[in-house]
Formats: structure tokens, C-alpha cells, sequence
């Protein structure tokens, strides 16, 4: 395994030796945790911790699968069931027809809803203005712009998915009005409590550590902007911590893991993202497609955050993968990453 433990070195060197990484953590384990290998950059550590992004999608997507074992809701609920008419009233407009009420919450799950994303595709000065200037959008805000930009299709249609945030962002705010509870509460009890994770929290006030972000050169602080992005990326953590969830979601701990058996869904989303595919709340990268040049087998399931951050599992090799490269400005770099180490197992 030595030689195994320098090919994830080099990697990881490769990746931190380019002058727009700062800092960086990766943590290796497999399921039992008796291979296990870390390694830091910039004085970053697996107990440092870090803005992990769009990997918050897991949490939600969590309570999503415990909250439907428990009988509270179903994948097939109307998102009308639980949200006001006016709120819906023009979310969903394609070609002349209104899909607000039909929308499901499979749909926002596993990204065929068609909505689009405020941030990355409303007018371009949303981007801009996320990046340069901290403010903070409540989500009723947030549904009011979702109306102004048009979906991409009807819900639901063939096996087309769009990776929008807008979806899990929905899905949070029926996780609290099910649960009659702040998401930060629901986090709390239902997976960092049982799982002991006492670095992994969603921030709700000035008081709560929130980790820079760097855009190329600059570090930004965003307290505001991550609480307006809760359900759908607002989580820090660390690596060690990580791991330990990550390892839960897919061996099954919290929920019964029977679930990935029964929503085998794996739709490929936009361009933008390829080679990334998406399931049952969790990205699906095949490893075996024209990214590989078709050398690599299985697949790596889990999530990447757009700030440089991963969370993957490997199936093949029985392995996990855990790391920050915090780095806004590619967002596909985690990915690569997670890409290049697994690719680096092969027997």
C-alpha cells in the first residue's frame, strides 16, 4: 500500500503546486478505516475546518430519506402539498404552461425539475455580485427570482437533469415546515447528534466560524451568503468529520442503504458538468466514459462543492475520498481530483 499512498501524494502535490491553491486537505480510507492516508497543504489539516458547499446536499438529501422512512412525506408529494399557492404561483412556467403544482419532490432530488439557478444563471451581475459582495437572500426571495428566469423543460421530461440549487433549497424549506423545526435543529438531531459530529454545523449567527474563500488570489468572507444558501450548500466541516458521515450515507446508518437500491436513478446533467451524472440526491461520475478515455471501471458517487471541496466513495476499491482544494474559481478541480486518485488504484 506504500506504493498506492505515493501515488495519491504525487497527485495531490500536482494539484497544490498550482499557484491558485493556497491550502488544501485530502483524507484516503476505506470502510473500516484500516487503510488510511492524509495529506495537507498551506497548514490545513483533517481537523481544520472548511466551507464544504454543495456537499450540505448529502445532509439534506439525509433527512430527505430518514423523513420519508419515518412516513412523513414521500418522493412523490406534490411540492403544493406543502408550500402556499402564491409562493408556487409562476415558479414553473415552460412554453406557456404551468408546472408549479406538479412539481414533486423527486423532482428537486434528483435535479429534473428544470428550474433554473439563480446564482449561475440569473443576470450575470447574481454571480458577480455573490462573489464580490456579501449579502444575504431569504428564500422567499430567492422563489421570487427563480420566477424571473425560465426553466430549461417540463418537469420530469425524458432523462434530462439540471443541476440547480434552487431544487435543494425547496426541499429544505418542506424539511422544516414537515418537521416544525429550523434546519440548523434538524441537521442537529437527526446527524451530527448521533454521529457525534461536534465541528460539522450549519451557521445561523455572527458568533459561528465561517472559513474564507478564495477566488483566485482573494480570500472572501461570506457569512451572509451562506446563510442564504442553507439546504444547498450552507455546511462547514472538516475532513475527519466528513468522513465519518460520508461513510454513514452510504453504508447505511441513519437511513436503510436498501434506498439506493430502490432509486437507481442516473441522469446526466448539463453540459457544464460533464462527466457528472446525478442520483437519488448524490452526483454519480462514471468512470468508465470519454473523461477516462474509457480506462477507468465503476463509478465514484458522492458530491463536489463549487469551492474546491469533495466527498466521494468509490465502490470498486471500497474507498472514500475526502478533501478542500478552496478554490472558487474551477469549479470541475475537485472532481479531476477525485478522478485522478481513483484512477490511480487500478489493480
Amino acid at each position: 500500500m506504500e506504493i498506492q499512498k505515493q501515488k495519491f501524494q504525487k497527485i495531490f502535490g500536482n494539484v497544490t503546486k498550482k499557484k491558485q491553491i493556497h491550502e488544501s486537505v485530502l483524507l484516503v480510507e476505506n470502510s473500516n478505516g484500516d487503510v488510511s492516508y492524509s495529506f495537507g497543504y498551506g497548514g490545513k489539516n483533517v481537523d481544520t475546518p472548511f466551507f464544504i458547499a454543495s456537499i450540505t446536499k448529502l445532509f439534506t438529501t439525509t433527512c430527505i430519506f430518514i423523513l420519508r422512512e419515518q412516513g412523513k412525506l414521500s418522493l412523490d408529494d406534490e411540492i403544493a402539498r406543502y408550500l402556499k399557492k402564491d409562493t408556487l404561483r409562476n415558479l414553473h412556467v415552460y412554453k406557456g404552461r404551468e408546472y408549479s403544482n406538479r412539481l414533486t419532490l423527486s423532482n428537486l432530488l434528483f435535479h429534473t425539475s428544470g428550474l433554473r439557478d439563480v446564482i449561475e444563471e440569473g443576470s450575470n451581475k447574481s454571480k458577480k455580485r455573490a462573489i464580490y459582495k456579501d449579502v444575504q437572500i431569504d428564500f422567499n426571495e430567492t422563489i421570487i427570482k427563480t420566477k424571473e428566469i425560465k426553466p430549461h423543460f417540463a418537469p420530469g421530461m425524458g432523462k434530462r437533469a439540471h443541476y440547480a440549487n434552487i431544487n435543494f433549497e425547496i426541499l429544505g424549506k418542506i424539511i422544516e415546515i414537515v418537521t416544525n423545526s429550523t434546519l440548523e435543529d434538524v441537521y442537529r438531531q437527526l446527524i451530527f447528534d448521533p454521529l457525534e459530529l461536534k465541528n460539522t454545523y450549519l451557521p445561523k449567527d455572527e458568533d459561528d466560524f465561517i472559513p474564507y474563500v478564495y477566488y483566485k488570489n482573494t480570500a472572501f468572507y461570506r457569512p451572509k451568503l451562506l446563510r442564504s444558501i442553507r439546504a444547498s450548500g450552507g455546511c462547514v466541516s472538516t475532513a475527519r468529520e466528513l468522513m465519518v458521515f460520508i461513510k454513514t450515507f452510504f453504508k447505511g446508518k441513519l437511513f436503510k442503504n436498501t434506498v439506493f437500491h430502490e432509486l437507481k436513478v442516473n441522469n446526466r446533467l448539463q453540459a457544464s458538468m460533464l462527466p457528472i451524472h446525478y442520483g437519488a440526491g448524490y452526483m454519480r461520475v462514471p468512470l468508465n466514459g470519454l473523461a477516462t478515455l474509457f480506462m477507468g471501471k465503476g463509478e465514484l458517487i458522492g458530491h463536489s462543492g463549487s469551492t474546491g471541496s469533495l466527498a466521494f466513495y468509490y465502490p470498486e476499491k471500497d474507498m472514500f475520498f475526502i478533501g478542500d482544494v478552496n478554490q472558487m474559481e474551477n469549479p470541475a478541480t475537485p472532481v479531476r481530483l477525485v478522478m485522478r486518485l481513483a484512477m490511480s488504484m487500478k489493480s
